[in-house]
């Protein structure tokens, strides 16, 4: 058995990166999330805790939810 260098155990162990990762990680640079849920939080679901039906999806789930149906000119039933 041949031993392997550090450089071809390094690389052995990195996966290919896909483009789903590429572009979220795009998405995380480009858009200011923390100042757009700070900027929205007060008037999305106010007090909507104990109360009857179905629970809100949360704030930052939705905007980028929001932000993929805007950019790849998405149907609400094509996102889901």
């Amino acid at each position: 058995m041949k031993q392997i260098s550090f450089a071809q155990a390094e690389h052995q162990n990195k996966k290919k990166v896909t483009r789903r990762e590429r572009f979220l990680a795009q998405m995380n640079a480009l858009v200011p999330w923390q100042r757009l849920i700070d900027a929205l939080s007060p008037s999305y679901f106010p007090n909507s805790a104990g109360k009857r039906g179905r629970p809100p999806i949360g704030l930052e789930r939705m905007l980028r939810i929001y932000f993929l149906q805007q950019w790849y000119a998405l149907a609400d039933e094509a996102l889901e």
